[in-house]
């Protein structure tokens, strides 16, 4: 059966009308313009996840909130996005990827300017809302827009390319807000992707491919409770791992579990389902996904318990605990496009898997890392550790993708980004346990988590090719 994909003209070509292309990718200029646009999208994402982490005490000061209140600034982000990716994710099916990336793009960078002219924490807060809701329209099409971009044969080297970026924003976010704040005011945290995201929306409009719209029809309703499911889900954790009084707690689980059944009963039937229980129905698919939560749980457990674990177990100032966490992110940037080109040789399966192997071992050297150890000796652990996380990225996420149907690759591409978040959320709120847990012992039992956790996604993914095997 023959598939095509539709795309607006070249850069240079005016033509008003899309044309269509073979579905084994775009050509190789057009599909450098198109991973321009969209690779600019996804850093500025990446990036203000870590700028707003590490502006929050300079940003509460400014704004005269406290400290409670000012996490809602990263908070509001995160949630939006966890609530809303797989809706959009299927939006995407359904009136294409390229108007809902386009879309979100648009949205994130008006929403950038409205955080540069916001006054107060609430309008702030509100504006994060709406970053957040442009980022996840975004994020959840973009590994299925990567599926357009490329051919079969290339497409590790995109999910290559995409762990490249996403490491670099991280790595570069917490010394580019610093940068910012040490010349300029708060403001242009935000201000800066303004001329930055007009430029990739209007490239994206003429060079990103789209997909023939699919015959099933949006559910909204569906998509209003798999945000109420999620968004309770991401809460109800958090409020856990602080010891919320139990009756919260108690409301919180019933809204998560209320909500999950009612999106299950509502899309029951129907041919693409904003939570893909279809796609979940494929072992090879739930395996992969069931991999990433777990190894970005990992990445959690980790960057939020190892500058604890640098101050106040090793005596390092918080200056040098940003350079001691660089060393993984510059990894997983050098791994990305290494394991993207192996991952169209090897099984994924198995590099995901080695990959595990390596991060646990990663993990494991550094909770028995001694008091005394130098720059040096934290510094490789820490790249054992992005070297790990660097071999799994792109190899898993093509298994994601390639174990899911062409028609179905918004919903695909959906669930790598809500599999990325959720790991991340429950990953923050075991560190939060584990310090409520013990104080002075808590960092120790994170990093024991992690490597725990790591081992299990290392079983997970080579289970893989025991399935691969059989089917």
């Amino acid at each position: 059966m023959t598939e095509t994909i539709l795309v607006r003209g070249a850069v240079h070509d005016a033509a008003p009308h899309p044309t269509s292309v073979p579905s084994d990718g775009l050509p190789p200029a057009r599909r450098r313009w198109a991973m321009a646009a969209l690779m600019t999208g996804v850093s500025m994402a990446s990036l203000d996840t870590a700028i707003a982490n590490t502006a929050l005490p300079e940003l509460a000061r400014q704004l005269h909130a406290s400290a409670a209140a000012s996490v809602w600034i990263v908070n509001v982000y995160q949630l939006a996005m966890v609530a809303t990716l797989l809706p959009f994710a299927a939006l995407g099916e359904r009136v294409g990827y390229r108007r809902v990336a386009t879309t979100g793009l648009g949205v994130f960078t008006v929403a950038s300017l409205l955080c540069a002219l916001a006054s107060n924490l609430p309008l702030l807060v509100a504006a994060r809302l709406l970053q957040g809701l442009g980022a996840s329209a975004l994020m959840g099409v973009t590994t299925a827009m990567m599926r357009a971009i490329y051919p079969a044969r290339q497409q590790g080297q995109g999910f290559g390319l995409n762990a490249l970026v996403v490491a670099v924003a991280f790595a570069v976010g917490p010394t580019l807000a610093s940068m910012i704040l040490a010349l300029a005011s708060w403001p242009w945290l935000f201000a800066i992707n303004v001329p930055i995201g007009t430029a990739a929306f209007v490239l994206g409009r003429r060079v990103l491919p789209d997909n023939a719209p699919a015959a099933h029809g949006f559910d909204a309703g569906a998509a209003l409770c798999n945000a109420g499911a999620f968004g309770l889900l991401i809460l109800l954790l958090g409020d856990a791992a602080h010891g919320a009084a139990p009756a919260r707690l108690g409301l919180e689980a019933a809204g998560t579990c209320a909500c999950f059944a009612l999106l299950l009963w509502r899309q029951r039937g129907h041919a693409a389902p904003i939570l893909p229980t279809d796609l979940l129905a494929r072992p090879l698919f739930a395996l992969s996904a069931l991999t990433a939560v777990c190894t970005f749980a990992v990445q959690s457990l980790a960057f939020v318990a190892l500058p604890f674990h640098f101050e106040q177990v090793l005596g390092r100032s918080p200056v040098e605990t940003g350079f001691l966490l660089t060393p993984w992110p510059v990894l997983v940037g050098v791994m990305g496009p290494i394991s993207g080109r192996l991952s169209d040789r090897f099984e994924s399966g198995l590099m995901a898997g080695i990959g595990l192997l390596v991060l646990c071992g990663g993990m494991l050297t550094l909770l028995w890392m001694p008091a005394s150890a130098s720059t040096l000796d934290i510094a490789w652990r820490m790249a054992v550790c992005g070297a790990g996380f660097g071999l799994f990225q792109a190899p898993n996420m093509k298994a994601i993708m390639g174990s899911a149907p062409r028609e179905r690759a918004g919903g695909a591409s959906g669930i790598v980004a809500t599999a990325r978040l959720t790991g991340q959320a429950g990953g923050a709120a075991l560190v939060a346990g584990c310090l409520v847990l013990s104080e002075r012992h808590g960092t120790a039992y994170a990093l024991a988590a992690a490597a725990a956790i790591a081992l299990l996604g290392a079983a997970i993914s080579f289970a893989r090719l025991h399935k691969r095997a059989r089917g």
